[in-house]
């Protein structure tokens, strides 16, 4: 692992982290702020009795988002609302927010709950203020719990409408899987939860005129970090589904933006003859201005030992996630990591894609990388 100082020079060097290598020219620059895991709570929203009899396990979870949503996450996003604020006159204003699943917590244990739930966070949201319009992908806490497919269905889904229509009046959907153009960028909202998600981003994928694709999917495509398990077609069972991904995404030379794993990753991997990149981000933020720890930098730390940085983490299956990472690296091309959260900034200009990456609410990037292949 490098030291500190090895990492804030990399950082701040003149020259940045190179994700991909097109050269054209910049047209039609734009911005947009991109979220990650927010888990939206209130102890007020879960049927304890339910929790205790199906959900046990989870409920200082619950205990702990609920904490964070009343006492940090107010100062987030007014922290998101500055950036957006100190955007609007540069050369890539900031056309929208984009959240990557797991808006709320979920395991409410009724659909009427749910419902208040996903209202509740919405709301947040709306009175937030933020200037800009609100897009989100589903997350697997989005659907978790009795009725929580039911009210995802009846209050986050027509939100999520709503919102695409304002930045593409062509977007008509009503599945969590839709399509949005802004410029000449597609973004693909990938349902990881629905079984038909693989043929329709083929279909997608085929279609495709704009420059810049990118796939918004809540778990990881590439694992990183310690739960190398947790990664979308993960099972002996789908290892052709995952093939098939991943082929698509390669040739595509597609942007994943996705989160679940509550860490900051980038990195690029080959496929499908070609190569895609990967950027996650986790936007639940424990403090204000908290500090990234367990960084690692480089293609030399995506190894097995990934798995040390959660030693208490199913210790009884470290080995076949060391082995998973034993075949992965062979593909990967670029790696970065670190344990925090807060935000990216994410800018398209031309064929150029960057994101800079905050910690807690901190206006100055602790990372800038180029993500465009």
């Amino acid at each position: 692992m490098p030291s500190r100082r090895r990492f804030l020079h990399t950082c701040t060097a003149a020259t940045l982290p190179v994700f991909g290598s097109h050269a054209a020219a910049p047209s039609k620059p734009f911005s947009f702020i991109l979220l990650g895991d927010l888990h939206y709570d209130s102890l007020a929203h879960h049927d304890m009795k339910w929790l205790a009899a199906h959900h046990a396990g989870d409920l200082s979870q619950i205990q702990n988002y609920s904490r964070l949503t009343a006492e940090v996450m107010p100062g987030m996003f007014a922290a998101i609302k500055q950036r957006i604020a100190s955007l609007q006159n540069s050369a890539a204003p900031p056309a929208f927010v984009l959240q990557v699943g797991d808006l709320v917590e979920g395991l409410c244990g009724t659909a009427e709950l749910s419902a208040r739930q996903n209202r509740e966070a919405l709301a947040f949201v709306t009175q937030a203020d933020l200037g800009i319009p609100f897009v989100f992908t589903k997350g697997n806490h989005d659907v978790t719990g009795d009725g929580a497919k039911e009210a995802f269905d009846e209050v986050l889904l027509p939100f999520m409408t709503k919102a695409a229509r304002t930045l593409d009046s062509t977007a008509t959907h009503t599945q969590a899987n839709h399509t949005m153009t802004y410029g000449d960028s597609q973004f693909a909202f990938f349902d990881a939860y629905d079984k038909t998600s693989l043929e329709w981003l083929e279909a997608v994928a085929a279609k495709r005129t704009a420059e810049h694709l990118f796939v918004i999917i809540h778990p990881p495509v590439v694992p990183y970090g310690a739960r190398a398990t947790w990664h979308l077609y993960a099972g002996e069972k789908l290892k052709a589904q995952r093939a098939k991904l991943l082929d698509i995404l390669g040739q595509q030379q597609a942007m994943v933006l996705g989160g679940h794993l509550h860490k900051f990753s980038a990195l690029t991997r080959l496929a499908g003859g070609k190569r895609f990149s990967q950027l996650a981000v986790s936007s639940v933020v424990s403090s204000l201005n908290q500090k990234p720890k367990d960084i690692l930098h480089g293609l030399d730390t995506y190894t097995g030992d990934q798995v040390n940085l959660e030693p208490k983490h199913a210790p009884d299956t470290a080995t076949q996630r060391r082995e998973i990472y034993t075949t992965e690296r062979k593909e990967v091309t670029a790696f970065e990591y670190a344990d925090t959260a807060g935000f990216a900034v994410i800018t398209v200009s031309g064929s150029q894609v960057t994101a800079s990456i905050h910690s807690g609410s901190q206006s100055e990037a602790f990372q800038t990388l180029k993500i465009s292949v």
